[in-house]
């Protein structure tokens, strides 16, 4: 059974692959432009203090993601 999960859910220091992006709009061609695409694979490095917004590193860059935005991306766990 695959462990399918929303992006905001994953643990800091764990690796997810990226299965589906359903925001829509400007909001969604933005992070499709920074690498969240279907498969890619995005690493959790670090929540904010107060848990809003969440560091990732996916395809070679660190960016940050509110949670409302994290909400919205459905991945799977990467062994």
């Amino acid at each position: 059974m695959k462990n399918i999960m929303k992006l905001s859910e994953v643990p800091v220091n764990y690796t997810a692959k990226i299965i589906n992006n359903h925001l829509k709009g400007l909001p969604k061609q933005r992070l499709l432009d920074l690498g969240i695409i279907k498969g890619s694979k995005i690493y959790v490095l670090r929540k904010s203090a107060w848990g809003d917004p969440t560091a990732y590193f996916v395809k070679g860059t660190c960016i940050a993601l509110r949670v409302e935005e994290a909400n919205n991306i459905e991945v799977e766990l990467w062994d």
